[in-house]
């Protein structure tokens, strides 16, 4: 730190050589590297797993064939010149609040890997596979959350909400904590209840909390004579998380947090009394109460409609065939609600100050529209694409109504600005005040990159 003397004589020499500088690293957000970011206290993501297709949401070619363009329309969105896809419109109208991030671009094809990648920052060693979840894959962004920075509501620095994402039958690898261990998971809150996301914590009515506090103390006298315990990782686990469940268990706020009867019956039905509407509720008031990382899963599985075609809680983006009757039956109008309530909800709050939220999913779909015979369904879809594809990024400096990226003519290959997964982890992670520089530590005490992309530099003011 410079220090002067109170009788010190300031010239334009002496400003120049001092006060340039200076002011310069003021201007550029002192960042180091000339990012304008505003350090965020959360980060919301919101993952749609499955494969939305950039052509009928993010980024339409309307002047396409109809084999590329697809059966909808487009129409225009409050930022000058920036189209989405016709079954939009309320998204549309709160564009001027986020960025559209349309070259996102890698080269894993299926489902289970590429959400691993979107979801760990690394790719899976059974590329373009639907591999199961393995107790030494890599941590899911939450979990290394939690180990580099382990302080948050209730216990936890990150949550997972509305999950687990099944491809289809499976749970996706990529959400657990891997190699870390099970006491590194996000906090799971299942989101198939709209009512009680957390109803086993709620205490039974015949226990008070005098005997919820002398089983909590006679535990831990026990535990006072399982010293064995200290070498035997799997109990340290088991140990961890009751202690976990035991401090939510403690909290009647903590409890309340995950209540959704308490909102007005006004904002629940603007997210839409569904369960992808009402997950996205519940990640805000995780982000009002300070939970730093939150993921909310807006379907539970990528082609749950193959088993339910009625349920549309069941639909996921994974369009095979039939994409234009359920995007436009099923998958847009739920998404255009609740996605634009989060936005608009967010901001009248001031959540958005302080808050980076992501809508992002783990590729996009084919250019060209055509029926699969191996899938269920009688029109035709898309298949999966990872070449391209857009994320949407809101809040913490993000620009408001902007475009980063371009594709081309068929939206198939971006030819400007082409980022990775890795970079969309790493800007998260540098937003919440994490440099790219950072490590953590495994169980082995070797050294971790927490991420090994760039920050989306274009993507702030």
């Amino acid at each position: 730190m410079l220090a002067f003397r109170a009788d010190t004589k300031f010239d334009r020499r002496m400003f120049l050589a001092l006060g340039m500088p200076l002011l310069s690293g003021i201007a550029k957000g002192n960042t180091g590297e000339g990012v304008k970011t505003r350090k965020a206290k959360s980060v919301l993501v919101v993952f749609c797993g499955g494969g939305q297709s950039q052509l009928e949401m993010w980024d339409p070619k309307p002047n396409a064939p109809v084999e590329i363009r697809g059966a909808f329309s487009s129409i225009a969105t409050k930022v000058p010149g920036l189209r989405f896809g016709e079954h939009l419109p309320k998204v549309a109208n709160v564009a001027n609040k986020f960025t559209v991030l349309k070259s996102v671009s890698h080269d894993d094809l299926d489902h289970g890997s590429a959400c691993y990648l979107s979801l760990t920052g690394h790719f899976h060693p059974q590329k373009s596979a639907n591999p199961p979840p393995r107790p030494d894959d890599l941590p899911t962004v939450g979990s290394i959350f939690r180990r580099i920075r382990p302080m948050g509501p209730f216990g936890f620095s990150s949550s997972h909400v509305n999950g687990p994402l099944l491809v289809p039958e499976l749970n996706s690898p990529g959400q657990n904590s891997g190699y870390l261990g099970r006491a590194y998971d996000p906090l799971a809150v299942d989101g198939s209840n709209p009512e009680k996301s957390l109803p086993s914590l709620n205490p039974r009515d015949d226990l008070p909390t005098v005997r919820i506090q002398k089983r909590q103390s006679l535990k831990n006298a026990l535990e006072k004579e399982q010293r064995k315990w200290e070498s035997v990782p799997g109990l340290l686990d088991h140990d961890l998380r009751y202690k976990q469940a035991y401090q939510i268990l403690s909290d009647p706020k903590a409890r309340s947090a995950f209540d959704l009867s308490q909102e007005k019956d006004s904002v629940r039905n603007r997210y839409g009394r569904n369960r992808s509407g009402q997950a996205c509720l519940l990640a805000r008031r995780l982000v009002e109460r300070e939970m730093p990382w939150v993921t909310v899963f807006w379907n539970p599985n990528i082609r749950g409609q193959d088993s339910a075609p009625n349920e549309t809680d069941q639909y996921g983006w994974d369009t095979h065939n039939d994409i234009f009757e359920s995007m436009k039956d099923h998958l847009l109008p739920r998404f255009d609600q609740s996605f634009s309530a989060l936005l608009e909800d967010m901001d009248s709050r001031g959540l958005l100050d302080s808050t980076l939220v992501v809508c992002m999913g783990e590729f996009g779909r084919a250019p060209l529209v055509a029926l699969e015979p191996r899938f269920a369904g009688a029109t035709p879809g898309r298949k999966h694409w990872a070449a391209t594809y857009s994320v949407v990024f809101a809040g913490a400096g993000v620009t408001q109504g902007g475009v980063v990226g371009a594709t081309d003519r068929a939206a198939a290959y971006p030819i400007q600005d082409r980022v990775t997964p890795q970079d969309i982890i790493t800007t998260l992670f540098d937003a919440l005040g994490v440099p790219p520089t950072e490590h953590y530590h495994d169980l082995l005490n070797r050294p971790v990159a927490v991420s090994t992309g760039k920050p989306i530099k274009k993507l702030f003011i």
